[in-house]
């Protein structure tokens, strides 16, 4: 089975676990109602952006607003509304669950993310809001590489018990890095010296990158990403699981247009999709179709129509 086929087959897979225990938890009625779902995505798919997550969270969130579960926010100016804390923390544990149908074993990161947006602390299965969010661009590059997390984090636990005086010390080192990373994002959100901040940043990133290959998560073609954007002065990453999918290029402030369009269209000539995005989202919300940008509004509509005509 492709890669392809797994994910189509898990996310239908999704739908039904979800479906038939909200029904019974939160639904109360004698029969199933009728559901139409029209699902359509910016992210690609096993590329490691927490695709399965938002999928998983906006499932969520719509099920269990349909059944009375949460309450159906009001619509702000903007035509966006939020649930409060208590909703959010419900429509997150359903989501974790829907990974678990998916990755096994998952960390329960990339769905607190879909779920509150910003930036967040994982720690020893705890996970925490980093109140301090600096604006960070980046260039997010897709190597179209599929891959597995299931298989990739399964790799990597092999790998802790079978060596463990050699992987536990690098493991160690990548938290220390993390937890470096959260104090120098914590002093650009402060003010601090950019220049300086920024320096220690591409270190870490090349750093973490080495002890990812390590590890057993890297992939050629992440290694040429790398290789590619340090040709003009940039630093790069995987992002997610590894093997294949998404890395992330760190953007200064002050970065040179010019250097960051050749960076793209070198990565471009190499067959990668390239975008340049800021970190940090807004989390899980509910959308009026006006606030929707247009050829995403026709694009839902199409989905509809065809899911009618089926």
């Amino acid at each position: 089975m492709s890669e392809l086929a797994r994910w189509v087959k898990c996310s239908i897979l999704l739908w039904c676990y979800y479906y038939v225990d909200l029904v019974f938890l939160f639904f109360h009625c004698s029969q199933l109602p009728s559901v139409d779902i029209v699902v359509w995505s910016e992210i690609p798919i096993g590329a490691g952006l927490g695709s399965s997550a938002a999928y998983c969270v906006c499932l969520a969130a719509a099920l269990l607003t349909a059944s009375g579960a949460i309450t159906c926010p009001a619509l702000q100016r903007n035509d966006i509304a939020k649930w409060n804390d208590d909703e959010l923390e419900l429509i997150n544990k359903w989501a974790f669950q829907g990974e678990k149908v998916i990755h096994g074993n998952p960390s329960g990161v990339d769905n607190a993310v879909g779920t509150w947006g910003g930036m967040l602390r994982y720690h020893a299965g705890k996970i925490d809001p980093l109140s301090r969010i600096p604006n960070l661009r980046i260039l997010l590059t897709n190597t179209k590489v599929l891959r597995s997390t299931k298989t990739l984090v399964a790799g990597v636990k092999d790998k802790l018990n079978k060596l463990p005086s050699i992987m536990k010390p690098v493991l160690d080192s990548i938290d220390a890095i993390s937890c470096e990373c959260e104090r120098i994002l914590n002093a650009i959100a402060s003010g601090g010296d950019v220049n300086e901040l920024y320096t220690i940043l591409e270190e870490l990133i090349d750093i973490n990158q080495h002890h990812l290959n390590v590890i057993g998560v890297g992939h050629s073609s992440l290694d040429k990403l790398c290789q590619v954007t340090a040709a003009y002065g940039l630093h790069s990453k995987l992002t997610g699981a590894g093997g294949g999918g998404c890395g992330l290029t760190l953007l200064r402030p002050d970065a040179n247009p010019s250097v960051v369009e050749a960076s793209k269209r070198a990565l471009k000539d190499l067959g990668y999709d390239c975008w340049e995005t800021n970190i940090g989202g807004s989390g899980v919300s509910l959308q009026s179709p006006s606030s929707l940008q247009k050829d995403i509004f026709h694009l839902l509509c199409e989905g509809e129509t065809a899911n009618e005509e089926f």
